[in-house]
């Protein structure tokens, strides 16, 4: 039996809700059509869901469909509760994205669209309200060409020549096979839409019941249920409790199964807990099962350690959220009720809803809760009360703002007082919009013990650290671990937290900081006559507009504003256009704040006041340890500066070598090389070839040409970084965004020819340092030595203790095109090939091989 969950998205208001409803109706799932006007559909079981006509939060129901079992999950569509949609998303198989037909592709679509294609979710299209006017069925497939993807095909006939035509233009390889061949079959098709190569589209009205049918046909037929590994693993994505107070855990069973009484484990909780129940939810009804197995949605109770986006087995937990909450409130109990007391309730919800973001402020002995907007404000409340009978209110709503860096800076922390020691650098780099932090390591094993990287690495992840300018968390910044020091007698854990929070610190106080505010992504709807007033505040906002489209009496304007600015502007918008204007914001992200220096100025932070985040560091002098302010720890650090020659010069290295086309160029680089390696290490000393134990030192043309010249009595050596040249060669890149496998296999295939016609010793070397718990491991293929590198040794680390060893007797050639690697392959005496100049070797290689071939057969 095939099993499929299958979760349903849309724009507010686009018919989602009915539309699953529909579908359970027609599969003979439910008796009733509940409509969501009426307040009596099956899936929107909470009062408030009723009342207000929206989803809040996400549900699940069996539908059965001959031999699939669909499980469908119906989400929410108010930009709201988009985290909990975000959440659901990562246990779906494949997702039904719900566009009206008479509103076509709105702002919240887009947001929703990204969201499917950061999770590479599968995507069925069903056009909904095509009874109304103005539902257009082309128009609305040029909207999806053209603010979604080329991928979007009517498969309301799905036969004949036009559809396999539409259908083929979706990817290289079915337009080749329908030339060759005149049909597509339906395998390959179910497979282009598991690869996102495909988008199926089909059109109806939910409510009229109209085109469902077809619909429920469709996403039968063209998917398949994915592979699933035998051993347990489970993805949480929700927490909520029954009537009876039971916690109840939802997951999807990603792995093996699970039985009742099975006891799971978490990293986080010493004592194992045993399952007491699982449940399989239709709307608000259940039944008990004793087992579930892979491709099961379920809730089970005993369990209290899991939040939602955790993993259990074998299952990774879930990645950092794209949606966050951009508003802040201020938490006020309106009876006789503890500071403790509401912040212990509001932390059984934070456990349920963990992008409510619970905080307590000491200093001003005030509770804190971050939310994405004003209906999630107002259903908390409601929660508040009828779940622990207390009444809140809500200061004034604050926007939370974020800090991000412009230049490239190095932060240092050290930490040595009294039998202490640890010192860190860091290299903080502005990273792109929306991008997070992104945490990695440079940092040599010879230079700092891994056990210590690994710590500092953890201390990074562990902490919101704050910006200078407003002491709001940092963001869209690349730190990465380049050194750090201990003491073989003195270092313990806490001395790295301590040099690493400084170092991050450090490196933000010496940066050029910019404050940034979340903005909406807005779509203003509003009788034409009103369109002057709308377009003069949205500029007095310092928000952007496109022309407005006019559509009979109403107009569209869609844009981008500040959240400071139009949070609450649909209050407005209600009140000058008489009840008829609508106003839909998503959330765009994050960009440089328009009037930064006022708000500075009105939050008033203090750097180096706040001594909870000090970048100040402390020295150890005369037996004791005393404090250097941030400005001087340059000036007493114990290590040299990372933005060293080498290190300023990275970047332009890398662009110089993906300059080169031919060995020719890359030799011209050379003295430049050695100038950039030796004012960092030293001149560059080779034994000579005939074994006199004399040194050559290159630092002039004379000697450096010398350097290319050597006779060595060894054998010749190739050494390949291989995913290096995968990504340098744009026919095996292109294979590899489908395939890295193919892609690698491919080049293995290549290099055995170049090796066979050269005569070379060739070494493959993959990366394979991110493989949990790999030895490593050699391979011969048909007469080259393939390397994948054992857990946490990069190909670079294996290609330059290689290159080191081989070049001492042997000619040792090493194919890459990172800059750093470069540089240290010239210290070693090895030549360097650029991998688009070892390109042009192996098709001139491909092209002898092809002539003797020619010549022996003419």
């Amino acid at each position: 039996m095939k099993k499929i969950v299958l979760g349903i998205l849309a724009h507010v208001d686009s018919g989602k809700t009915t539309l699953s409803e529909a579908m359970m109706y027609r599969s003979g799932n439910i008796s009733k059509f509940g409509r969501v006007d009426y307040g009596d559909s099956s899936l929107d079981t909470f009062s408030l869901e009723r009342e207000r006509g929206i989803t809040i939060f996400s549900k699940q129901a069996v539908l059965r469909l001959g031999d699939t079992v669909f499980t469908l999950v119906d989400t929410p569509g108010h930009v709201d509760f988009s985290a909990e949609t975000e959440r659901t998303l990562q246990t779906l198989d494949y997702a039904v994205l719900v566009v009206s037909g008479s509103e076509g592709v709105q702002s919240h679509t887009q947001t929703l669209w990204q969201l499917l294609k950061k999770y590479s979710i599968p995507c069925f299209v069903f056009i909904n309200k095509m009874d109304l006017y103005g539902a257009e069925k082309e128009a609305v497939m040029i909207q999806l060409h053209e603010k979604l993807s080329d991928g979007f095909v009517d498969f309301t006939n799905d036969s004949g020549e036009d559809f396999f035509e539409n259908v083929a233009m979706c990817d290289e390889y079915l337009l080749e096979y329908y030339s060759d061949n005149g049909v597509i079959e339906k395998d390959k098709i179910i497979k282009a839409i598991a690869n996102r190569k495909v988008f199926p589209c089909m059109f109806g009205s939910a409510l009229k019941l109209s085109g469902v049918d077809e619909f429920l046909n469709c996403i039968d037929k063209y998917t398949d249920m994915p592979k699933y590994p035998s051993e347990f693993g489970a993805k949480v994505f929700k927490i909520s409790q029954d009537e009876q107070g039971n916690r109840l855990t939802f997951m999807k069973i990603t792995g093996g199964r699970i039985c009742v009484k099975d006891v799971l484990a978490s990293s986080k909780n010493i004592n194992n807990e045993k399952i007491n129940q699982i449940r399989i939810y239709s709307g608000d009804k259940f039944s008990r099962v004793d087992e579930a197995s892979a491709g099961t949605i379920c809730a089970v109770t005993g369990i209290t350690f899991a939040c939602p986006g955790d993993g259990i087995g074998i299952q990774a937990g879930a990645p950092f959220p794209v949606l966050i909450p951009v508003l802040t409130y201020r938490v006020i109990p309106l009876k006789d009720v503890t500071t403790h007391t509401m912040l212990e309730k509001l932390k059984v919800l934070e456990a349920e809803e963990p992008q409510l973001r619970v905080d307590y402020s000491e200093r001003l002995k005030e509770i804190h809760i971050q939310l994405m907007g004003e209906v999630q404000l107002e259903i908390l409340r409601s929660i508040i009360r009828d779940r622990f009978g207390i009444e809140v209110g809500f200061g004034e709503g604050n926007i939370i703002y974020k800090e991000t860096i412009t230049d490239i800076t190095e932060g240092v922390g050290h930490f040595e007082p009294l039998r202490h020691y640890a010192e860190v650098h860091l290299l903080l780099k502005p990273g792109k919009r929306g991008s997070g932090i992104v945490i990695s390591s440079q940092c040599h094993e010879d230079r700092l013990d891994k056990n210590w990287q690994r710590l500092i690495m953890t201390h990074l992840h562990e902490k919101t650290h704050l910006g200078v300018l407003t002491g709001s968390p940092i963001t869209d910044i690349e730190i990465i671990l380049m050194s750090g020091k201990a003491h073989a007698k003195h270092t313990e854990g806490g001395d790295f937290r301590q040099a690493t929070y400084r170092a991050v610190r450090h490196g933000l106080m010496c940066a050029n900081s910019v404050l940034l505010e979340p903005y909406y992504r807005f779509a203003l709807e509003i009788p034409t006559d009103n369109v002057g007033r709308a377009m003069n505040d949205i500029q007095l906002m310092n928000g952007t507009f496109d022309p407005p489209v006019v559509r009979g009496d109403i107009s569209v304007i869609t844009g981008e504003a500040p959240v400071s600015k139009m949070n609450g502007y649909s209050i407005e918008v209600t009140s000058y256009t008489h009840g008829t204007g609508r106003l839909i914001c998503s959330l765009k992200g994050y960009e440089p704040c328009r009037e930064s220096d006022k708000i500075i100025e009105s939050i008033g932070y203090d750097a180096e006041a706040d001594t909870e985040n000090t970048a100040d560091s402390v020295f150890c002098s005369h037996g004791a340890g005393h404090i250097v302010k941030w400005d001087e720890v340059t000036q007493h650090m114990h290590l040299p500066s990372v933005l060293s020659p080498q290190t300023r010069n990275d970047d332009n290295i890398d662009i110089l070598f993906s300059k080169c086309r031919t060995q020719k160029d890359v030799f011209a680089l050379d003295k430049e090389l050695v100038k950039i390696f030796e004012r960092t290490y030293g001149p560059v000393k080779k034994r000579t070839a005939d074994g006199s134990g004399k040194t050559v030192v290159y630092n002039g043309t004379e000697n450096y040409k010398r350097k290319t010249s050597h006779h060595f009595d060894g054998e010749e050596y190739l050494l390949v970084d291989g995913y290096n040249v995968i990504f340098a060669w744009d026919e095996l890149k292109t294979m590899a965004a489908d395939n890295i496998e193919a892609a690698r296999s491919t080049l293995i295939n290549i290099l055995c020819n170049y090796q066979g016609y050269k005569k070379c010793k060739l070494i493959l070397v993959f990366d394979a340092y991110k493989v949990k718990g790999g030895v490593g491991e050699v391979e011969c293929v048909d007469g080259i030595t393939v390397v994948y590198t054992k857990e946490a040794e990069t190909a670079d680390t294996y290609i330059e203790k290689a290159s080191h060893k081989l070049a001492k007797d042997n000619r040792v050639r090493v194919v890459t095109s990172d800059g750093m690697e470069q540089l240290i392959i010239l210290g070693s005496g090895a030549l360097r090939v650029s991998s688009r100049a070892f390109l042009q070797e192996v098709r001139a290689a491909e092209e002898e091989i092809k002539t003797i071939i020619e010549g022996e057969y003419s």
